[in-house]
């Protein structure tokens, strides 16, 4: 088991991933890593759609310009939504669940990538959002706010290098 600030260094964005599926087990680890993710008043605006059909990944993969391709080769998908009405942080709120499932993902040994879709267009200029609640179903009041790309590595990415951290961004006592 490694330290957390080493899986820290070794989280990277991924998004070229293995031909091979990711284990309901593992599934399951990060999406439990999500319902224990902290937010505003312990309202919970959040809920996750687990997406593995690859068919429907495809789509998806074409809800913005650009940033949006890899889900083509991704074997999983997690979308990201809230109750927009429910909280006044369901933006952060979702961000920290990101932000959970993705280092839980690393820890299990698999890559993940953040895809925006909030306030995100397509190519042909449609809302990222509309698309993939159309697609997906998502009742209207709720926000999609990203799509989690999960899957085995299959790029070399290396990690952060301790002695080039941008530690100018830090500020004690007064800025």
């Amino acid at each position: 088991m490694q330290d957390f600030l080493t899986l820290l260094q070794h989280r990277r964005s991924i998004r070229k991933y293995e031909d091979r599926p990711v284990e309901h087990e593992k599934i399951e680890k990060i999406l439990q890593a999500a319902l224990m993710s902290p937010a505003g008043k312990r309202l919970n605006p959040w809920e996750f759609l687990v997406v593995e059909d690859h068919e429907v990944l495809s789509q998806m993969a074409t809800c913005r310009t650009y940033g949006s391709q890899l889900l083509e080769g991704s074997p999983l998908g997690i979308v990201i939504c809230a109750d927009s009405e429910l909280s006044d942080t369901w933006q952060f709120d979702c961000a920290i669940t990101a932000m959970n499932m993705m280092l839980e993902a690393s820890d299990l040994g698999l890559g993940s990538c953040w895809v925006q879709v909030y306030n995100r267009q397509s190519e042909d200029n449609v809302s990222a959002e509309v698309m993939v609640r159309q697609l997906l179903n998502i009742p209207e009041q709720m926000s999609v706010v990203c799509v989690l790309s999960i899957g085995y590595i299959n790029e070399v990415r290396k990690p952060y290098d301790l002695e080039k951290l941008p530690y100018q961004k830090i500020h004690y006592g007064k800025y």
